[in-house]
């Protein structure tokens, strides 16, 4: 399956999520820069309030873009011990790299929420949406997050998957949309016709635009 752009899979999951529509006890949540891009189609769509979950990854040393693990916002962490093992990474690099993601996770939620406060997720349902999942590390740091604040119930709506990453987080959330899980993954933005570099002040606009939703 093939998405125009972020929008457009939004809209998609949307159609899947519509037991939600206007639900009380029911939030989106998520993932900056492109998963709020899917997210507020969707809170837009259901008429659900919309906040952030910003779990970061953990890349390795030689290619960033190879996820070795991935922590919550408060640095909580989740680690490829295997990977770790067979690229030889030094505790060094990790504790230096937690630190500064930690600190950029700070960061994002300061300048996109502006000056928003958090939503309460105690004892509510929390749909958590990112534009597609790779390795699953960073989807599993923000699951991690979330049930550490109280969440009733965990789903996680994603427009495309790779199997082997699937299979791990139904696990660990109460349930899983996926519209498209194919057996060769590659990267996300494969799946995408357009799959741009979301901007800081796009998620700054979005969150602004979406203050009212569920109200």
């Amino acid at each position: 399956m093939i998405f125009k752009n972020r929008q457009e899979a939004g809209q998609k999951l949307a159609e899947k999520l519509n037991e939600f529509k206007s639900k009380k006890d029911t939030i989106i949540l998520a993932l900056p820069r492109g998963g709020v891009v899917t997210g507020f189609e969707i809170a837009k769509e259901l008429n659900l309030p919309l906040d952030l979950v910003v779990p970061r990854k953990i890349g390795a040393p030689e290619n960033e873009e190879y996820a070795i693990g991935a922590i919550t916002e408060t640095g909580e962490g989740i680690f490829n011990q295997e990977a770790i093992a067979s690229l030889g990474i030094p505790q060094e690099y990790l504790d230096n790299k937690v630190a500064a993601e930690k600190k950029e996770a700070q960061r994002r939620l300061k300048t996109y929420r502006q000056d928003r406060p958090s939503l309460n997720l105690a004892n509510k349902t929390v749909i958590i949406v990112d534009d597609g999942i790779a390795t699953g590390l960073t989807m599993r740091a923000a699951i991690k997050s979330v049930k550490e604040k109280k969440a009733k119930k965990i789903i996680v709506a994603v427009p495309v998957s790779a199997q082997d990453s699937l299979k791990t987080i139904e696990k660990e959330a109460d349930q899983i949309i996926c519209l498209d899980a194919p057996l060769f993954f590659g990267a996300v933005g494969a799946f995408y016709e357009n799959f741009g570099q979301t901007t800081d002040e796009e998620v700054i606009d979005l969150m602004k635009e979406s203050k009212d939703f569920g109200k």
